[in-house]
């Protein structure tokens, strides 16, 4: 009895796991099909870099942030940016279609190297720089790191201090080098696209999600296994990666201009973007009253209008 019970079981968890691999193969077929790379790559010392250009005038480089992928910015941004601007927008290492420059302790500054050198082979030596949220703490990193090879900096609600608290506790399973793979595959495998759409729509709290932007972000993208983990990885260094830079941000000598919402509750501007203007010399902070997290998507007003004074300041306008 014994026996057969757990020859059953058994039998029960290989076809699971069969099925779970099936499903993660027909999921990243059709996730490939559906939401292909919009642009071009261009390769660092053999890594290749996904981005997308549009536009001509001063160089301006946009970095998405955590769960997304380039498409984020041109979901209207990227285009109101275009007539003023040659807009390259990156697919940051380990999400869209950058792959990720190494399984674990790929830091801030180790992708601000290879955006910058990224944007150096495309012609773009010392563009404006502009990242939401993850991608301000790579914008900061980049201004660190690379100060000859950027002309002025925009933080948009991006996270550029150490904070409070801990990780998620899924965030910190998918970042664990056993569990990893494992939940990974198995949310790529059954989690719904409607828990995905509920998350995306969190993004936005307290304003409404824009009609259109999750299809057009293609969520799915961030179920990849490989994307899960990378996303959970990065998440998990950040505190200690921005620790790090902080130091270093009274020594910047370069235009920076902040975006931030008052009403933000993922990154909080409080705890961010009131402390970056006080460590950097002449930077610009403006708040939005009653904005959350997404002034990309909310407040193309406010975001172009800081993108302008960053580059007049940088006299590239």
């Amino acid at each position: 009895m014994f026996k057969t019970l757990l020859l059953v079981i058994c039998t029960v968890v290989i076809a699971f796991i069969a099925v779970t691999f099936w499903r993660v193969g027909q999921n990243e077929k059709r996730v490939s099909e559906l939401y292909p790379a919009q642009g071009d790559f261009v390769e660092v010392d053999g890594h290749p870099v996904h981005y997308i250009e549009m536009g001509q005038g001063p160089d301006l480089v946009l970095i998405h942030g955590a769960s997304g992928n380039a498409r984020d910015f041109t979901f209207g941004l990227a285009q109101k940016l275009a007539t003023s601007y040659r807009v390259i927008i990156f697919d940051r290492p380990g999400l869209g279609y950058t792959p990720q420059l190494a399984p674990f302790d790929v830091s801030i500054t180790d992708q601000a190297h290879l955006l910058a050198s990224a944007s150096v082979a495309l012609g773009a030596e010392r563009p404006i720089v502009a990242g939401q949220s993850f991608g301000g703490s790579v914008t900061m990193a980049w201004a660190v790191a690379r100060p000859d090879n950027i002309a002025a900096a925009v933080s948009i609600a991006g996270a550029t201090h150490t904070w409070e608290g801990e990780l998620a506790p899924l965030t910190a399973y998918l970042a664990h080098p056993f569990f990893g793979p494992i939940l990974s595959h198995l949310a790529s495998a059954w989690v719904s696209r409607e828990y995905v759409a509920e998350n995306v729509r969190s993004a936005f709290t307290p304003q409404d999600e824009l009609e259109g932007y999750a299809e057009h972000l293609g969520t799915p993208l961030i179920l990849r296994p490989a994307t899960l983990m990378a996303n959970a990885r990065q998440r998990d260094t950040l505190k200690e990666d921005i620790r790090a830079i902080v130091p270093q941000y009274t020594a910047l000598n370069l235009p920076l201009e902040i975006v931030h919402g008052d009403a933000d509750p993922v990154v909080s501007h409080l705890i961010h973007s009131e402390r970056l203007v006080e460590d950097v010399k002449d930077a610009n902070l403006v708040v939005l009253k009653g904005m959350g997290h997404m002034p990309q998507h909310l407040a193309h007003d406010a975001v172009i209008d800081a993108i302008d004074r960053a580059a007049t300041r940088a006299g590239l306008r």
